[in-house]
């Protein structure tokens, strides 16, 4: 088979297996993203390795697949940035920030301690902790609206924090990663701090006084999906701008103009069109792909033991910094051990975040691989442990409730 033949096939191959095990996964009560994933896991080189069979032998191929995959981090972004709201945000105020920021800091020192402890690196230990620090609530969103909690206060601080937790850890994610590869000291870091406010002094009042007006007339314009199209060109060159001016990583620059064009009046035609590109193409390649990278068969007996820990130490530094940071700023101790709950899950963030240390060179197929693992853990226990805690407050409340009905009749 010729190269375009092999990549063809192969693509239809790996999203028609993210499809049906994302559909198997929703089935089974657990999100998509779970399925997608295994999917990946079984095609990569753990079982089947579909990229080494013997009639693939594009030596590009693997190579074609990262860059579509890349795209689809890079949209994935894109649309986390359209879905935040600046106003509810500002509604959750102090929980938020609290939750947000202590989420971030008690995930990334503890599992730098752990990983210090089992002998890696400084640097590799360093960067395993920025992944503990992610955070994504799409599961445990869904979660509490299948339960009818989503919009209630706790609902609400929880999508806050997140928003917190995922601007800190791009930031973080993004300094580091150009100190490392500026090789670190005060004049890389004021080099690095310079580009920074370059690009953000370029990008934001750009986004905020010139894309929705480009973004009108590209809507206007008789040609189809004009609009989406601008979204997208956007969305690209403030990537690459993010890299090139800024110094940071390209997914910092697809949140940003996320964030940006979310405030415009064309937010919600832009998250139906880019869900469509993204979810139906892009997206679903970036998770299996991470399957397809992780090879299970290299970890030792070492390397399991190392993966069983960090997965715990995800749950637990998650569930404590982001539950002492809701307490910390007024939420009761069942409210914040609930929100903490929600905080738990790395989902699709904590893959974004090991893609780049593993693109990057800063973490090794080893540690992706448990990372992948830590993923695969802390996807699964969520939604059961969430559900359960609001099994707990929903029953207390319909106690107090017959109790109240009784009171009254007396």
């Amino acid at each position: 088979m010729t190269p375009i033949m092999q990549l063809l096939l192969v693509l239809a191959l790996l999203i028609v297996a993210a499809k049906l095990a994302g559909l198997v996964s929703t089935k089974l009560g657990q999100p998509a993203v779970l399925g997608e994933l295994l999917a990946g896991v079984i095609l990569g080189p753990t079982a089947i390795n579909i990229l080494g069979l013997p009639f693939l032998s594009d030596s590009h191929l693997g190579e074609t697949i990262l860059h579509l995959a890349e795209i689809g981090v890079v949209m994935l972004m894109f649309i986390a940035g359209l879905e935040v709201d600046l106003t509810q945000l500002r509604s959750v105020g102090r929980v938020a920030f609290s939750a947000g920021i202590c989420g971030v800091l008690a995930p990334l020192l503890l599992g730098a301690g752990v990983a210090l402890a089992f002998a890696y690196p400084g640097q590799g230990a360093l960067f395993i902790g920025i992944i503990l620090s992610a955070t994504s609530v799409s599961i445990s969103a869904q979660t509490l609206l299948e339960l009818g909690r989503l919009r209630g206060r706790e609902g609400v601080a929880m999508l806050g924090a997140a928003v917190i937790d995922d601007v800190l850890v791009i930031l973080v994610l993004s300094v580091f990663v150009a100190l490392a590869q500026g090789g670190g000291g005060l004049a890389a870091l004021g080099t690095i701090t310079l580009r920074l406010l370059l690009f953000a002094a370029l990008a934001v009042p750009i986004g905020i006084w010139v894309l929705p007006r480009l973004a009108g007339m590209a809507r206007r314009l008789p040609i189809s999906a004009g609009l989406l199209s601008f979204a997208v060109a956007t969305m690209f060159l403030y990537a690459w701008a993010a890299e090139f001016i800024g110094g940071v990583a390209l997914i910092t620059g697809a949140f940003l103009a996320g964030v940006l064009l979310g405030r415009t009046t064309f937010r919600h035609d832009l998250e139906e069109g880019m869900h469509g590109l993204a979810y139906g193409f892009f997206v679903p390649l970036f998770f299996v792909s991470i399957g397809l990278q992780a090879n299970a068969r290299s970890l030792g007996l070492g390397t399991l033991l190392f993966a069983l820990v960090i997965s715990a130490v995800a749950v637990v530094s998650k569930l404590l910094g982001a539950g002492f940071g809701a307490r910390l700023a007024g939420f009761d101790r069942g409210a914040s051990f609930r929100l903490g709950i929600g905080m738990i899950s790395r989902g699709e963030v904590g893959l974004i975040v090991a893609a780049v240390g593993i693109t990057q060179g800063l973490i090794g197929d080893e540690v992706f691989a448990v990372m992948v693992i830590m993923v695969l853990v802390t996807t699964l226990v969520t939604p059961p442990l969430l559900r359960a805690a609001y099994a707990r407050l929903m029953a207390e409340e319909r106690r107090l409730a017959v109790a109240n009905v009784g009171g009254q009749e007396d």
